[in-house]
């Protein structure tokens, strides 16, 4: 009988408010079909993982909650040395997008970012001096799901829950209300799918929980190329990846941010449902 390893995905609490497992059960179909054995352990509580052939974090939604208890969990795995898909020092890179100014350094075009420690009035005044943009995107530096991420127009009130708060500060992004967002995704640092996701009418946020909707998108070579650019950033070439891109202005795409943690896969897009994705994963045991 061929060998099958022991893989376990990491999920959110039973009671987590995003439905996970139709996405779940797409992933875990794929791995099964490329010859591995599929078990869950929640993210916050795993337990000794110290019998699996590979770690996958794919569905840590909501650590950003948490993020005592997620960087802890990291710790806990590297000091393990468990095997681990992504590996842990790219989780742990990607958990804060601080490292969008790395790659800026590294000429990678990514859209404009002013970090701003604890954010006001005065602040929030700078940062749209430095972007030259009035409208702007305040986000959390350690986000997911676009929680804490307002669009704020010149005039509007700082929000409560980033009033004093480390934030990121960007420009509202042309493309995101004109074509949409832009993932690519790669399996094995080899180009999979592409999709474009379109926010709801009246919204600049395009996940599905706010009325997003997604469909098939033909990436260009300039939007693989730039993809590639930014993985190639990264500690450690991912196993699994998605970059997500918007347009400016004038249609030159930028780097919104790299999702390799536990990005939603869309595998449903991919020509091959997900083939790919799984002989990658084996491939990294």
């Amino acid at each position: 009988m061929p060998f099958q390893p022991r893989v376990a995905i990491l999920v959110p609490a039973p009671d987590y408010y995003e439905k996970w497992q139709p996405a779940f059960a797409r992933k875990a179909a794929a791995l099964t079909a490329a010859g591995l054995i599929v078990e869950q352990r929640m993210w916050s509580d795993a337990g000794d993982l110290s019998g699996f052939d590979l770690v996958l974090p794919l569905f840590a939604w909501g650590y950003q909650r948490d993020v005592a208890g997620w960087y802890a969990l990291l710790d806990r795995m590297e000091a393990a040395a468990l095997p681990v898909a992504n590996p842990v020092a790219v989780l742990r890179w990607n958990s804060d997008k601080a490292y969008l100014a790395e790659l800026a350094a590294q000429h990678v075009a990514v859209v404009p970012t002013v970090e701003v420690a604890a954010l006001d009035d005065a602040a929030l005044a700078d940062a749209r001096a430095r972007l030259g943009a009035d409208e702007v995107v305040v986000k959390p530096a350690i986000s997911g799901g676009a929680d804490g991420t307002h669009r704020i127009a010149a005039g509007d009130a700082i929000p409560a829950d980033a009033l004093g708060q480390r934030r990121l500060v960007q420009p509202l992004m042309p493309g995101i209300l004109a074509e949409g967002e832009y993932s690519l995704f790669f399996f094995g640092g080899i180009f999979s799918h592409a999709i474009v996701k379109r926010p709801a009418s009246g919204d600049f946020r395009v996940q599905e929980q706010f009325g997003g909707r997604e469909s098939d998108w033909d990436a260009s070579a300039e939007a693989r190329a730039l993809a590639a650019a930014a993985l190639a950033a990264a500690p450690a070439p991912p196993v699994y990846a998605r970059v997500d891109m918007v347009g400016d202005a004038a249609g030159v795409l930028h780097i919104m941010e790299l999702e390799l943690i536990e990005p939603s896969l869309f595998l449903h897009h991919a020509p091959d449902r997900g083939a790919a994705f799984g002989h990658a994963v084996y491939a990294a045991i």
